[in-house]
Formats: C-alpha cells, sequence, structure tokens
C-alpha cells in the first residue's frame, strides 16, 4: 500500500489486483470490491491522503475477515506514518 497527501481534503483510494495474484477476472472484481466497501466505510477517519492498494494475496469469502483486519492494521500504519511525518 502506497500513500500520499492530497490537498482535496478527502481520501481517494486506487487498487492494483493482477492476474498473478488472481486469475479469473471474478476473484480480482471481488478483491476490489471488499477494499472499496471497507474504504467507503472508514473513509471518514482518513483524512486527506490518496492510497494505492495493491493486492498482493488473494483471498475468499472465508478470508475475507482475516483480510479486512490486516486492511485495516495497514491504513492505521499508514494514517501514523503520514501524521508523524506532516507534524
Amino acid at each position: 500500500m502506497y500513500a500520499r497527501g492530497n490537498d482535496l481534503g478527502h481520501p481517494r483510494v486506487g487498487l492494483v489486483v493482477g492476474k498473478k495474484v488472481a486469475k479469473r477476472a471474478v476473484r480480482r472484481n471481488y478483491i476490489k470490491r471488499c477494499v472499496r466497501e471497507w474504504f467507503r466505510l472508514n473513509q471518514q477517519t482518513l483524512g486527506g491522503v490518496d492510497y494505492v492498494v495493491r493486492a498482493k494475496q488473494p483471498f475468499t469469502r472465508d478470508q475475507q475477515n482475516e483480510a479486512v483486519t490486516a486492511l485495516s492494521t495497514l491504513f492505521a500504519k499508514l494514517a501514523r506514518c503520514h501524521a508523524s511525518s506532516s507534524s
């Protein structure tokens, strides 16, 4: 995941899920939908930052909770790093 501040005052997200991660488009789109939904529900806490999420491992519906937890952890780490670097 990458992050960079923006002057818009609200967060944006970009997603990269390559064919090496999931061969079928259905799987890649599922991963993107899950990330977008998490972002939609949590964007009020993220501030004015652009995020790019690169998926490196596929996950299924059974593993969605673990993936969401990992995503939350990554966003929290980036938010702390961005807050400390902008001070």
